[in-house]
């Protein structure tokens, strides 16, 4: 039996300073090679928070324009070996993301809004020692969490996206299309 959690999708996100640490490729192989399972299983290749998702380095802190590519062509590499736990389409509604959450502490995923243009999805993959200490988003995200921002294409509305966790693993965001483009308004007539 499939069981099904709603996410409430959060437009307001008050953390100062979140994601201001960077990571950087030469940090993020160092922190890869101590051969922690855990952090493969999160990081490794197909996973929606690897930084190599797309073939070249990427930090996932920084928004990444997803639906202006197919995935079947950014992903080729990983699909051929059968590695990839990520999915993302388009319809005539909306735009879809699927992809598999970290096996660790896949509860505490969530979703954002950030003014309308990113959509991100975060939550910690390990608990901090001293939570009360320091926000994790602030310092060495990776080293207790897992994050991947998205810009939104131009006619996502993002006021009525839906994020949905199957089977405590199966995180799918559905993002509507505006009935109306950017740029008109109800009622405007186009003048020729």
């Amino acid at each position: 039996m499939t069981s099904s959690k709603q996410l409430e999708v959060q437009s307001e996100d008050r953390t100062p300073q979140k994601w201001c640490v960077s990571l950087r490729e030469d940090k993020f192989e160092a922190f890869l090679s101590q051969g922690n399972p855990t952090v493969n299983k999160v990081f490794g290749d197909g996973s929606l928070f690897s930084p190599f998702l797309f073939r070249k380095f990427f930090d996932p802190s920084d928004a990444f324009p997803l639906w202006e590519f197919e995935s079947d062509i950014l992903l080729s590499h990983l699909r051929s070996s059968g590695q990839t736990t990520v999915d993302w389409l388009q319809t005539d509604k909306d735009y879809v993301l699927k992809a598999e959450l970290p096996g660790v502490g896949k509860n505490s995923v969530q979703v954002y809004v950030e003014s309308g243009k990113v959509v991100e999805i975060s939550g910690l993959w390990r608990h901090q020692k001293e939570p009360k200490t320091k926000e994790w988003r602030s310092g060495h995200w990776w080293e207790h969490g897992y994050v991947r921002r998205l810009e939104l294409p131009e006619n996502a509305d993002w006021r009525r996206i839906e994020a949905i966790v199957n089977d405590e693993i199966y995180l799918e965001i559905r993002i509507p299309k505006c009935d109306i483009p950017h740029g008109k308004e109800e009622g405007a007539e186009d003048s020729e």
